[in-house]
């Protein structure tokens, strides 16, 4: 006795792919950017094309001194 579930599959061609997933990288000629700030830090996202780049620096203060945080992140969609 089989009881995994049946699914039905179909065949979709690279064209009907490409129009449900968003397209072929590099498609796009749109930009995008986010600012986030707070207390303590600052961040900023950008996004242009099939390139996104996110960058982010934070510090504190505390008794046992100043401690600084930064971080650079880059994709290619």
């Amino acid at each position: 006795m089989n009881l995994a579930p049946r699914v039905e599959t179909a065949e979709i061609t690279d064209a009907d792919l490409d129009l449900v997933s968003g397209g072929q990288a590099g498609g796009g000629a749109g930009l995008d950017i986010g600012v986030h700030a707070e207390p303590g830090a600052l961040g900023i996202h950008v996004e242009a094309g099939n390139l996104a780049l996110t960058a982010g620096v934070g510090a504190s203060v505390s008794a046992q001194g100043i401690a600084v945080d930064g971080h650079l992140h880059a994709s290619l969609y």
